[in-house]
C-alpha cells in the first residue's frame, strides 16, 4: 500500500512560557513519535485517556504546532510551513470531533455550517455548494431537509453522520476520527461503522481511528499504534497485536477490555498513570508494569522491529512472558 502520512521524530510541548521574571516548564505530551500511515488503510490509536492521542491527532491537522519532528503528506513537508500554505495542504486532512454536535454552531441551521466550510475554502458559488451539500447529505444516509434543522434537533447517531457530511465536502484524502462511537447504542454503533467503511469505499478515503474501546478498534482497524505517556510501545497489525501482544502495556489494556462471560483474561494496570510533569526515568510503563526489572528502571527500551509488521518498545518482549505468567517475585494487582 502506498504511503500517504509520515510522522517523524514528533514532539509536542504543551504549556511552556517564558517570560522577563518567569519560567514556566511545559509536559511533552508527544514524545518521539514515529509513525507511517498507508493509503487506503485504517490505523488504531489507543491508549488510556491523557497519553498523547488526541494531541498527536491535532499536531498532524496542524491545530497544534509541534516543538521538533517533521510531518509529511503524499511526500510533501506540512509542518513549519507559513499558515497559509499549510491550510492549503491540510484541507486534505480533515477531523471529526468526539462530540460533533459541539463542534456546530448551536445558532446556525445545519445547512449554513456545511456551506460556511466550503465558503472559507474558496467554494462561494451558490449552486455548486447546493449540490456538493445534496451529494454528501445522500452519501451520508440523512434527508436534505435536515439542512434546516438546528444541532439539538438531531439525534447523537446524526449528529455524527452531519459531522462526517462536513468534512467530507472538503473531499479530504485522510479523516481523523476522535472516539466516533463514544455515548452510542450499539445498534447506532453498527450503523455508524457501516456508513465508515462505505464512506472509505467510495471516496477513497484514509482513517486514523482514535478510540478507547478495543472491541471497536479489532474489529475496523487493519494497523494500532498504541501510546503511553506521548510514546508509541507497541505497533502492528491489528491481528498480529490481538493475537500476541508483546508489550506489557498492550497486554493489560486488552485484558481490561470487557467480556460478556466475565472472565478476566490476565493482569490488569494498577494505579493511574504518571503525570507527564513527573516522567519516570527509563521505562516509563516500569513503574505499573508487572514485569519490571531494575534494568527498566534506568535504561529506556528501544522501539525495535520484532517481525517485518510488528515494533515494541520493551526491554523484554522477547522473554515470550505470557499474560498470564509472572516471574519470580512479581505480584499482579488489580485495580
Amino acid at each position: 500500500m502506498r504511503e500517504i502520512l509520515r510522522v517523524t521524530g514528533l514532539e509536542v510541548e504543551l504549556g511552556k512560557r517564558r517570560g522577563l521574571f518567569r519560567h514556566k516548564p511545559g509536559v511533552r505530551a508527544v514524545d518521539g513519535v514515529d509513525l507511517v500511515v498507508h493509503e487506503g488503510g485504517i490505523l488504531g490509536i489507543v491508549g488510556e485517556s491523557g497519553c498523547g492521542k488526541t494531541t498527536l491527532a491535532r499536531t498532524v491537522l496542524g491545530l497544534q504546532c509541534e516543538s521538533e519532528g517533521k510531518i509529511e503528506f503524499s511526500g510533501h513537508v506540512v509542518s513549519g510551513v507559513p499558515a497559509h500554505q499549510a491550510r492549503r495542504m491540510r484541507r486534505a486532512i480533515q477531523y471529526v470531533h468526539q462530540d460533533p454536535g459541539a463542534a456546530l454552531d448551536p445558532w446556525w441551521r445545519l445547512g449554513t455550517s456545511l456551506a460556511e466550510g466550503l465558503s472559507i475554502h474558496g467554494v462561494t458559488d451558490r449552486a455548486e455548494q447546493k449540490a456538493r451539500i445534496a451529494e454528501i447529505m445522500q452519501a451520508v444516509g440523512l434527508d436534505m431537509a435536515m439542512t434546516e434543522r438546528y444541532p439539538h434537533e438531531l439525534s447523537g447517531g446524526q449528529q455524527r453522520r452531519m459531522g462526517l457530511a462536513r468534512i467530507l465536502l472538503l473531499r479530504p484524502k485522510i479523516v481523523i476520527l476522535d472516539e466516533p462511537t463514544a455515548g452510542l447504542d450499539l445498534s447506532v454503533q453498527a450503523s455508524v461503522l457501516r456508513l465508515l467503511y462505505d464512506l472509505r469505499d467510495r471516496f477513497g478515503l484514509t482513517y486514523i481511528f482514535i478510540s478507547h474501546d478495543l472491541s471497536v478498534v479489532r474489529r475496523v482497524c487493519d494497523r494500532i499504534a498504541v501510546m503511553y505517556l506521548g510514546k508509541i510501545v507497541e505497533e502492528g497489525n491489528a491481528g498480529d497485536i490481538f493475537a500476541a501482544p508483546r508489550h506489557p502495556y498492550t497486554r493489560a489494556l486488552i485484558a481490561a477490555a470487557p467480556h460478556l462471560d466475565g472472565v478476566q483474561t490476565g493482569p490488569m494496570l494498577r494505579g493511574d498513570p504518571p503525570s507527564l510533569r513527573n516522567v519516570p526515568s527509563g521505562c516509563r510503563f516500569h513503574p505499573r508494569c508487572p514485569v519490571a526489572q531494575p534494568r527498566c528502571t534506568t535504561e529506556e527500551p528501544a522501539f525495535d522491529s520484532i517481525s517485518e509488521k510488528q515494533k515494541v518498545a520493551c526491554n523484554y518482549w522477547q522473554d515470550g512472558i505470557s499474560a498470564n505468567q509472572k516471574p519470580e517475585g512479581q505480584a499482579y494487582a488489580t485495580l
